[in-house]
């Protein structure tokens, strides 16, 4: 007889799109991503002081910038990456809630829609939603971002109103 796996299911889960991302980074995630970064050519250059290569004059010029770029493209999938485990809640992610409430509730007052607005049919949206949306548990292999607007996200959008209306409720009753 075969025991039933239990798959994770986040508790507090958040949009993960590419801005948001980005934009609710953690100044932890912009230094992991800075290590990652530089890694990648400084174990280069210490494995050429330590071992030459005797490669020539522009030989190793030419590595150091290949693992320069390497690193860059490393050190920021790393930091995307990070950021977007904790919009998943696979870690602390009390600061991002919060971020979000406020970011959502202000376009709920300003009557703007919530995830923006976007040019493709409702379909390529739910392609763009089904295909980038746990991309970021694999981003180390196929590193794949979300640029799409959608409101496909899995997240109940009632907290947000609800959330607008006890703040609206709070102004009228202030004045």
């Amino acid at each position: 007889m075969t025991t039933p796996t239990q798959t994770y299911i986040p508790s507090r889960v958040i949009a993960t799109d590419y801005p948001r991302v980005v934009g609710y980074a953690r100044p932890s995630d912009y230094a992991h991503g800075l290590v990652a970064a530089a890694a990648g050519p400084g174990l280069l250059l210490f494995m050429e002081r330590l071992a030459p290569s005797y490669a020539g004059k522009g030989g190793f010029a030419q590595a150091m910038r290949l693992g320069g770029f390497i690193g860059l493209a490393g050190g920021f999938i790393y930091f995307y990456q990070r950021s977007c485990l904790r919009f998943y809640g696979m870690s602390e992610n009390a600061r991002e809630v919060e971020m979000d409430m406020r970011d959502m509730v202000a376009k709920v007052k300003a009557g703007e829609p919530l995830y923006g607005v976007s040019r493709l049919s409702p379909s390529m949206q739910g392609v763009a939603a089904r295909q980038s949306r746990y991309s970021a548990l694999f981003m180390n292999i196929v590193p794949w971002f979300n640029f799409v607007n959608h409101s496909q996200h899995g997240v109940d959008t009632a907290k947000y109103y609800q959330q607008a209306e006890r703040e609206l409720e709070a102004e009228r009753a202030s004045k």
